[in-house]
């Protein structure tokens, strides 16, 4: 068992938690506090209900999430988010979001993550938007279509591609989670083929126009790698055992 405040001290150094804006709703850190000694490390994508009623049934633990519990904004404190906040307090469940700190982390995150998995060479911070690098853009030596192969077994499904670049890509930018919208943005940084998770209807047209490979694994399936990779690491530091919560949207 460890005390729980030991672990959010190590989160919040090692992720630089405090130094690293983003989104208001996505109130990085400790979001629920436990006075229960954390018992196992349990990792998810979303802090949602049925992933919260599944992490209480290991008791005490400390739950670690990408996407938290506030990202709809102040509301009442009754029905399905009453129920959340009764299921994790009365199983002794501490709940620890990190959105853009876990994206970007050049070890754990959901980007190097994936860019090593996939093997995309020599990965470089780039997407630049507030002074923070969102994305990682790197090479690749063989085909579209051995890229899109790669991809959908790492990810677990087919990917959705726009095939408007080159079918033998060699600048990649990946940007995990939901970054279509920024196609423009990476098309104008000399990116020939462009991976995130979903975006807009119009960002396939407009792939199509900037004659970029533009290819959606998934929001959720992108985003798995960062969570596992810190759950890990929490379980070597402080010698507890871990579990992952699979709950894919399909988006």
């Amino acid at each position: 068992m460890t005390d729980l405040s030991e672990m959010v001290s190590f989160l919040d150094r090692e992720l630089k938690t405090s130094s690293i804006l983003d989104y208001p709703g996505a109130v990085n850190g400790l979001q629920l506090a436990s006075d229960r000694p954390v018992e196992r490390v349990i990792a998810a994508v979303d802090a949602s209900l049925p992933v919260i009623r599944a992490a209480a049934q290991s008791g005490p633990a400390l739950l670690l999430v990408h996407h938290g519990m506030f990202w709809q904004g102040v509301q009442p404190i009754r029905g399905p988010y009453f129920e959340k906040l009764k299921t994790a307090m009365d199983a002794g469940l501490a709940i620890y979001s990190s959105h853009l700190p876990l994206d970007v982390h050049p070890d754990w995150g959901n980007n190097i993550q994936l860019a090593r998995a996939i093997g995309i060479h020599n990965p470089q911070p780039c997407f630049e938007q507030k002074g923070l690098h969102l994305g990682l853009r790197g090479n690749w030596s063989r085909s579209r279509s051995e890229l899109i192969e790669v991809l959908g077994m790492v990810l677990g499904g087919k990917p959705h591609l726009c095939p408007a670049g080159p079918e033998s890509p060699s600048k990649v930018a990946i940007v995990t989670g939901g970054a279509g919208s920024e196609i423009a943005k990476i098309a104008a940084e000399g990116i020939d083929t462009f991976i995130t998770g979903e975006g807009p209807h119009w960002s396939y047209p407009l792939a199509e126009e900037l004659g970029v490979n533009l290819i959606y694994g998934g929001h959720y399936a992108t985003e798995t790698f960062g969570v596992k990779a810190l759950g890990q690491v929490l379980a070597r530091e402080f010698r507890l055992p871990w579990s992952f919560i699979d709950h894919p949207t399909g988006l």
